[in-house]
């Protein structure tokens, strides 16, 4: 089993985010013999964004073919995630949404004919069979049912963007209120820390049956 870890925090030791799915990435270490691991850290290595210039590296042609070197790297992150049979992707909130340069990363990995493609039928994902765990943390009170639900661009956003390539399986291991001070914030992280051996538990299992 491989397994691929993303974190986007440009918090450093201070992240919540990073400590959370730094546990994920621990349990699944001791549940699953043998498990391959890959880490990207896209606040200690960032993707650029994608613009004009950038485009031509994830999208080329005869024409507008960019260096090979960008056009390397891209495939390698591409790759990392199609070779991945589970993801932990450590994904703060950042003004209602998620991190920049998780976003950037994303926009790498959604890659027509790779990921998803578009049929007579409407889109098809391409990949499926994967399992997303995703470290959430917040400041504030988002979670469904909270006066700022409605507020949320960072969770859907995430759902919608692995729905679309194809992916259902995706857990969401939450710390909210962190920003609420340092009593809520411990006890947002360790109700989130004592949840990742279960989660993990839960894959384990399935990816062994």
């Amino acid at each position: 089993m491989k397994l691929l870890h993303i974190d986007a925090s440009i918090t450093g030791t201070a992240s919540v985010s990073r400590q959370l799915s730094a546990a994920i990435v621990d349990a699944a270490s001791e549940a699953v013999p043998n498990l391959g691991l890959v880490r990207r850290d896209l606040d200690a290595d960032p993707i650029p964004h994608l613009d004009s210039r950038a485009l031509p590296s994830v999208r080329p042609t005869g024409e507008t073919a960019q260096p090979d070197g960008e056009a390397a790297r891209n495939a390698a992150i591409l790759q990392e995630f199609l070779d991945a049979d589970v993801v932990v992707i450590g994904a703060p909130m950042y003004n209602f949404t998620i991190a920049s340069q998780l976003k950037a990363w994303i926009d790498r990995i959604l890659v027509a004919g790779k990921t998803f493609r578009y049929t007579e039928n409407g889109p098809q994902g391409l990949a499926g069979g994967k399992k997303v765990i995703i470290a959430s943390t917040r400041g504030g009170l988002y979670a469904p049912a909270t006066p700022n639900a409605s507020a949320d661009f960072q969770e859907p956003y995430l759902r919608t963007i692995f729905h679309f390539i194809g992916i259902e399986d995706v857990t969401i291991v939450r710390a909210e209120g962190v920003a609420f001070g340092p009593r809520q914030r411990q006890a947002a992280l360790d109700a989130a820390l004592a949840a990742a051996p279960g989660v993990v538990a839960g894959f384990a299992k399935a990816m062994a049956a």
